[in-house]
């Protein structure tokens, strides 16, 4: 079986993907599976970068748990759903072809951007703001109110044209192995 395609580039949503979705700038939490995603795809060698619609200062508390290699790219002259602030952290990280790039978000807006872009798409059901709880009150729902929540969540993310959906990080890898296979099959986002 030939080797899966390589990743050209992965960008990830601030909020409510890579740090708690509620998270004031000043108690930044990264979120469930965010730090072992991004050593994994460092190690990798994949470039990464997140975007955000929040100022500089704010964007700076907020990503104070990240990693310092990680790119960022806050605020852009055209709002989503315009593929530009895709295209701009594409740019940021010397990306030369859309091939392989993929946003993951939890954000239906950044997620339409991206798939404006031409991008591979991955929502997150349960840590985004559709699910509009994050991860300490996500466990204190009920299994029902859990699945009630993701299984909605699921269902706006597909209706919205996302390639794929997860619950969080810790899914990522998996993932993005069954969107190499699609590549292999000649799938296109």
């Amino acid at each position: 079986m030939p080797d899966s395609p390589a990743l050209t580039a992965l960008l990830f949503g601030l909020r409510g993907c890579l740090v708690e979705a509620g998270a004031s700038p000043h108690t930044a939490q990264p979120t469930r599976g965010a730090l072992q995603a991004l050593d994994w795809l460092h190690s990798q060698q994949v470039p990464c970068a997140w975007l955000d619609e929040v100022s500089a200062a704010d964007a700076e508390h907020l990503a104070s748990p990240l990693p310092g290699w990680l790119k960022a790219l806050h605020g852009s002259a055209t709002p989503w759903p315009a593929p530009d602030a895709c295209w701009q952290a594409l740019m940021a990280l010397k990306t030369h072809t859309l091939d392989g790039c993929v946003l993951v978000s939890g954000e239906p807006r950044l997620l339409q951007s991206g798939l404006n872009a031409g991008l591979w798409t991955i929502g997150l059901a349960t840590c985004g703001s559709l699910c509009g709880v994050d991860s300490q009150q996500w466990q204190t729902l009920s299994p029902q109110e859990q699945e009630r929540k993701r299984g909605k969540a699921t269902l706006q993310l597909f209706a919205l044209g996302v390639h794929s959906v997860i619950d969080h990080l810790e899914s990522l890898s998996d993932c993005l192995a069954d969107i190499a296979q699609r590549r292999l099959k000649g799938e296109k986002p």
